[in-house]
């Protein structure tokens, strides 16, 4: 069975709406798109290659894959990350959407998300990882189907836009596997489901 892990940038006060750019996220008026960015330094960029070292698959919810073919899709720049992103085969789960075909190497899947993602889970291949894609990531830790998450923890409070966990999420314990803290005062805290 393939495992799941989530990355997340999230703020103390549990945000992770548009952390990499202004123009990223802007639904329901917000204004502080970019967030992230003041944070990263050397020690993140490390952590974040070592992540990216690990062949997998990716799970995307249908925003943030469209968010990520602007973003890395187009791009030939040689940096690991558009290498990385370019080549993993990315699972794209979306009622809505009409095809995968504009980035490669990206599968539909279609139906209820928690239905499909397990299906997939449950099949023999690479592990998958999950960066942002918030509304997806809470219907599948609702499902007991996240294994993992990483959490970029800021050091800041922006008071609105869309938080990790909305409303109510089940009881799930976790164990710290690891952390690190960065130069920018980030800590970058590995847990796993017990």
């Amino acid at each position: 069975m393939r495992s799941i892990t989530v990355t997340m940038w999230v703020t103390l006060d549990g945000v992770v709406q548009g952390p990499g750019r202004p123009d990223e996220d802007p639904r329901g008026s917000f204004t502080h798109g970019g967030w992230g960015q003041r944070y990263n330094d050397e020690v993140m960029g490390h952590e974040m290659a070592k992540s990216m070292a690990n062949p997998g698959d990716m799970l995307f919810g249908r925003r943030t894959w469209q968010d990520f073919i602007t973003a890395w899709g187009r791009s030939t720049d040689g940096n690991p990350v558009t290498t990385h992103m370019n080549a993993a085969t990315k699972y794209v789960v979306s009622r809505t959407l009409e095809g995968v075909d504009a980035w490669q190497n990206s599968i539909m899947l279609c139906g209820d998300a928690v239905d499909t993602v397990a299906e997939l889970k449950a099949q023999p291949g690479r592990d998958l990882s999950i960066i942002g894609s918030a509304s997806l990531v809470r219907s599948l830790h609702a499902a007991a189907l996240i294994d993992r998450y990483t959490l970029l923890i800021c050091p800041l409070t922006l008071g609105s836009g869309t938080r990790l966990f909305e409303g109510p999420a089940p009881l799930t314990e976790f164990d710290l596997s690891g952390s690190v803290t960065t130069t920018k005062g980030v800590i970058i805290a590995h847990y796993t489901r017990r």
